[in-house]
C-alpha cells in the first residue's frame, strides 16, 4: 500500500524524548515542481531504512533515477520520524548542492543522537547551512501526514499526551544546534541594513 498503517506511523513518529526501541527511521515525501506562482504534486509516498542503508540514501537514490529537468525547480518536503545522522546530512547536502533546482524542506519527530559530544549536530548544521529548511513536527505537521499518508479510514488524528510540549522541547534544543548559523545570519542582515 502506498499509505502507511496507523499503528506503523502512531508508533515511529511518537515525539518522545526517550524513544527506546524506535530503531527504523520512516521518511514520508512529497515532490512538487514549482511553475511560477503555482506547483504541482508529482509524487508521494513513504520510505523506511533497508538492510544497511539509511532512508535518506534511498530517497536520494529513488529521486536521482528520475532525472530531473535541471531547468526547472522542484520542492521535497520530508516527515522523518528521527533527524538524519552526520552520514546522511552529508549526502543530503552534497545531492543539495549538486542540485540547485530543488529545495528542501525536512519536518523531524525527534533528534538523532543530538547530544554534545556526537557528530550529528554538526551534521545539521552542514545541512542547514546547504540550504535544507529543517524543523521539528508540530501538531499541524502530524496531522497533515495523518491526512496524507496513513491510511486512517477517516478517523481524525488526536495527538497524544506531551505532544505540544515535546515538540516545544525539540525545537529549543534544535535552535540552540543551530545557533551559530542563526546568529551569523542575523549579523548579515544587520550589516545589510548598515550598508556594510
Amino acid at each position: 500500500s502506498i499509505l502507511m498503517q496507523r499503528r506503523l506511523f502512531l508508533y515511529n513518529f511518537r515525539n518522545l524524548r526517550k524513544a527506546k526501541g524506535r530503531r527504523e527511521t520512516y521518511l514520508c515525501y512529497v515532490v512538487k515542481r514549482r511553475d511560477s506562482a503555482t506547483s504541482c504534486s508529482l509524487d508521494f509516498g513513504y520510505l523506511r531504512n533497508q538492510m544497511g542503508c539509511h532512508v535518506e540514501v534511498l530517497f536520494l537514490r529513488y529521486i536521482a533515477a528520475w532525472d530531473l529537468d535541471p531547468g526547472r525547480c522542484y520542492r521535497i518536503t520530508w516527515f522523518t520520524s528521527w533527524s538524519p545522522c552526520y552520514d546522511c546530512a552529508q549526502h543530503i547536502a552534497s545531492f543539495l548542492r549538486s542540485n540547485p533546482n530543488l529545495t528542501l524542506r525536512i519536518f523531524m519527530a525527534r533528534l538523532y543522537f543530538c547530544e554534545d559530544r556526537k557528530a550529528e549536530p554538526e551534521g545539521l548544521r552542514r545541512l542547514h547551512k546547504a540550504g535544507a529548511q529543517i524543523a521539528i513536527m508540530t501538531f499541524k505537521d502530524y496531522f497533515y501526514c495523518w491526512n496524507t499518508f496513513v491510511e486512517n479510514r477517516e478517523q481524525t488524528f488526536k495527538g497524544w499526551e506531551g505532544l505540544h510540549e515535546n515538540s516545544v522541547h525539540l525545537a529549543r534544543k534544535l535552535r540552540r544546534i543551530l545557533l551559530p548559523l542563526y546568529e551569523v545570519d542575523d549579523l548579515r542582515d544587520a550589516f545589510k541594513v548598515l550598508g556594510l
